[in-house]
Formats: C-alpha cells, structure tokens, sequence
C-alpha cells in the first residue's frame, strides 16, 4: 500500500514516539521480526543509552547490495583505473561493500554523456507532460521499494529504520511528485516595450548540472537536487558522498525503470579531493550544486569560479538558535528542543544546537531536558523503537568527542552523557551541556553529534542579538505563546528559516537555505526550480503594428 507522506518530520517523530509506547506494531519487512512473528524484531529488550544498548549483536540487514559501480549513460561500470573503496556499517564499522572509485577520468566521461544527452537526447526536448510522467512513475517505483530502500539507507548511514522507512522515503516520493507538477508549468513572459518590439522571456533548462550531495540525508539530498533540475529539463552528473554511495545508486537505477532515457542522469561515487573537484572545475559543467560544511563550500565556490564561472548553489552549516521564552510549556519545549538537536544522531544542518532559555525557567528546563536524554533508547538502528543509531564514521565519532572535551575544558557543565556507548560501532551518549557560554567552541562551531548546548538569557533583545552572533544563518527556532514575540523573533533573526512551536517541518513546496556563510541560493519549492534555469530576452521587430 503506497504510503502517505507526513507533513513534518516532527509529526512523524511524535507520532512514532506515541505508537512506540503505546506497543504499536512496527512498518517494518516480515524479515526484521522475532522468529515468533511477534511485533518484537528480535528477542531482548531495548536498552537506553545509560546501560550500552550499543553492545547488542547486530540485526542482520533484509537487504542485498546490488550496485556498487558507477551509473554512466544508462550503465553500471566500473571506474577507469578499476578502483574501489569500501563502504562501511556505522554500526560495526566492518565494510557492507567495495564501492567503484571515481576519478577525473570517470568524471569527463559522466559529463560527456550528460552534454550528449542534454545536446542530442530526446530529454530536454521531450514535453514537459511526457517529463512529469516519468518523474510520477519514479515516485511510484520508489513506493513500491520503500523498505529495501529504507533498510539499504539504514545500513550504510546508521539512522533508525523507522526514521528512513516512515520518514524519510515517502518524503522522496512526495519530492519527485511535487517536481513532476512543475514539469509542465514552467513558462516564460510576454514583456509590453516602449515601441513596436514583441519581447519574449524564456525560461529554458541551463544544461548540464553537476550535484554533489552530502552523507547525512543520502535520500532526501538527491531529491532536493535531482527533481528540480530534471522537472527544469536538463541532464546531470550527481557525486555521491563516500560514505554512503549504496542508496542513489539503488534508486537511480529505479529512475531509469521509470522510462529516463540513458544519459540524463550520471552517478558516480568517490572523494571529494578527486571526483569532488573535478566536477566542481569541469568546463563543461553549466551548473553545480553542492550540500557540505562551509569549509568544502568555499572550496567548491572556488574551483567553480576558477574553471568556467558556473553559476553554484550551495547549503552549508549552521549552528542554529532555538529559543525558549519564559511562557513556555516547558515539557512540551523539553521534547521539542531534544527533537531539535537530537534527530538524525544530531547529524543535520539545521539542528537547533544553541537551545536558548529564559532565566526564569532555566534550571526547570535543564533537569526535564537531562531527564529525557537519559531516556532516549539509543542502539542498533534497525531495532524498533530506537531513537538514535550510530554516527556516520570514526572520524565525525572522534570529532564529536573532541568537542565534548571542549566543552568541559572550557567550563561547561557536563549534565549527562559525554562519552562513547558500547565498545563496537561508532555510538555516542546523548550529551547535554549547561552553563554554557557565546565564546566557547561548543557554542561557536558545528559539532554536527548528539549534544545539546543549553544557554541562559534574560530578555528578548539580549537573545535576539546573541542568536545572531554567528557566521551561520540557515535556521532557527522559536517556542513561545505570545504572538508579538514570535513576530518580533521571526522578523529579528538573521536565518533563512524560523520554526514556530515546531521544528524540521520540511514540506516539498517549503524553500530552504541559509543567510551568511549557511549558502547561497534556496531548495525545494519553487525557488528551487530558479537554480537550473536561464533566462532568454527574445526581441523581435513588429511593421505596422495594430496594438502594443
């Protein structure tokens, strides 16, 4: 039965929370339950975080990884010098497949195919009607496959099943569904001129697009950037992230089921330094758009302007604010900003990882939020009713850790957590920090990990110039009852999104970027569509006119 996707992540969470407790029966294969076809996956109980639930033996995936080679003009091949690397299980750190490397050379030949394919292809000069259709068939597909999907992007990236398979999947679907509507409503202008010109704006597909999407949101990343620009009509080269190479592949391979023709669009898997920059400097590149830290970004923007001065999209980090005002319920603002931070192992761009109290509810606020972190049940991912799953690698584990100890160094109060969980996998305690400061690291930098700084302010224009105090501007959010001060915050906050009495609310039709060094440009909605297209003045002479 096709799902229906939610219209937030955090409806979804809260949902899925409900059910858990409530002993629900898991949206999950036949294959992950217990040998007695019972609703539990697996005999044994789930543990919080506080006992090592980490420790437990590895579910085995319901899943068989299928594509490991690159995706070049409608092929699965390998690279050029027969390279691989491996990927890995977060929840191990054992190697689920070798994957094939991409260099420069595999790069030019994607980039080939995709120019061959925008050039001489029957895809940008296909109606836009018969475009839409297969962008609805590919949704189909992906809804058909939602729990091999799910299962491939759990094992690769280590985020809870339930989340991928509820979650996130059905928001793929919503995506290409959402863009397959825009196929055939992008339309250009009939401009009135001061004398007798008939003057045309076109609005025609930019070319050849290069997409570079990050580890985190595997899935959702490759939605946001493929739908608009095959919705726009032009073809692409997509690198994965290394880390997690298997999903895009799997449904890549499910977009061209739909009926794309070969060429269109190009996977190739490999390292930043090397397939990264050769797609980011490709002469024949027309567009790139790239989902990374600010660091890699700044590099990206670079190679871009340095080689063919293509236009770049980018959508970077953030360190965003959420911020809790004294009228605050203060347990439904517990749960909410343990949800900012925390979803996704706390791995997420816009995470709310400034949590910003008011002084007269602060130290309520800081033993509700330390009793709730003690409670999330972390461990295998694929284990129902686990909130948080290992993180992506050892060296974002060893860089969460060492902001840890930044955070005591530096004077912080260690509420709860600070250290790793089990000794197997790349699993961390959810952490939270009081008595943090505007200087520290933990405060200034994005720790992109499971831990919760909490700040204390005293009024709103206090918070409204700390919050802002960043090089970041990609989100941030608000919990409050009065009117007046959401309005005064929403309009003060120097952010590309602001969540009032919510958070992660991502819907297809919702623009998403960042002010300041969180990026350049928007994705999702029709902004998005901005991004892949070129606009063309026609100016033609009109004899004897009978009206202008």
């Amino acid at each position: 039965m096709a799902r229906r996707a939610a219209s937030s992540l955090v409806s979804r969470y809260l949902l899925a929370s409900r059910a858990a407790s409530a002993g629900a029966a898991p949206a999950v294969p036949s294959a992950l339950r217990g040998p007695d076809g019972t609703r539990g996956l697996l005999p044994g109980v789930l543990q919080r975080f506080s006992t090592a639930a980490a420790a437990e033996e590895p579910i085995s995936p319901p899943v068989q990884v299928n594509y490991t080679k690159l995706l070049i003009n409608g092929n699965f091949v390998d690279s050029a010098s027969g390279k691989t690397f491996p990927t890995l299980d977060p929840r191990t750190g054992e190697v689920i497949a070798h994957v094939a490397e991409a260099d420069a050379e595999d790069v030019n030949r994607a980039v080939a195919a995709a120019r061959k394919a925008f050039d001489e292809g029957p895809w940008p000069k296909m109606t836009a009607y018969e475009r839409s259709r297969i962008l609805l068939r590919f949704a189909d597909l992906i809804e058909m496959h939602n729990d091999e999907i799910a299962a491939l992007e759990t094992w690769d990236n280590g985020k809870p099943y339930e989340q991928a398979a509820q979650i996130e999947v059905p928001m793929v679907a919503r995506l290409m569904r959402y863009y397959a509507g825009w196929a055939d409503k992008i339309h250009g202008l009939v401009v009135p001129a001061d004398g007798p010109h008939h003057v045309q704006v076109l609005h025609e597909p930019i070319g050849v697009a290069g997409q570079i999407i990050p580890w985190n949101f595997p899935l959702l990343m490759f939605a946001w950037k493929v739908g608009p620009a095959l919705a726009c009509g032009n073809t692409l080269v997509l690198k994965t992230a290394e880390q997690t190479p298997l999903s895009a592949l799997y449904i890549s391979k499910l977009l061209h089921e739909a009926g794309l023709p070969e060429g269109v669009v190009n996977v190739v898997s490999g390292f930043g330094p090397t397939a990264g920059a050769a797609l980011a400097s490709h002469m024949d590149v027309d567009k790139l758009a790239f989902t990374g830290s600010t660091d890699t970004g700044k590099i990206v923007l670079e190679l871009a302007a340095r080689s063919n001065l293509k236009p770049v999209t980018l959508e970077l980090g953030g360190k965003s604010p959420f911020v809790i005002m004294d009228d605050a319920d203060v347990d439904h603002a517990v749960e909410l900003a343990h949800f900012a931070l925390f979803f996704n192992q706390g791995q997420c761009c816009c995470a709310g990882s400034r949590t910003f109290v008011h002084e007269r509810i602060y130290d309520e606020f800081v033993e509700k939020a330390k009793a709730r972190a003690l409670k999330r049940v972390v461990g295998d991912p694929f284990r129902k009713g686990v909130e948080q799953g290992p993180q992506i690698d050892d060296e974002q584990f060893n860089k969460i850790l060492r902001y840890i100890r930044s955070g005591v160094d530096s004077g912080a109060t260690l509420v709860t957590g600070g250290d790793r969980l089990g000794d197997k996998g790349f699993y961390i305690q959810p952490t939270i920090f009081s008595d943090v400061q505007d200087g520290m690291k933990i405060a200034q930098e994005e720790i992109f990990g499971p831990v919760q700084s909490i700040l204390k302010f005293k009024d709103l224009n206090e918070v409204i110039k700390r919050a802002n105090a960043s090089q970041y501007g990609l989100a941030a959010g608000v919990f409050t009852k009065s009117l007046d001060t959401a309005n005064t915050l929403t309009r003060a906050l120097r952010v590309g999104t602001v969540w009032v009495n919510c958070f992660d609310v991502f819907d297809a039709g919702i623009p998403f970027g960042g002010y300041k060094q969180s990026g350049i440009g928007r994705e999702k909605g029709v902004d998005s569509l901005k991004n892949y297209l070129q606009v063309k003045a026609v100016v033609t002479h009109i004899k004897n006119a009978a009206w202008l």
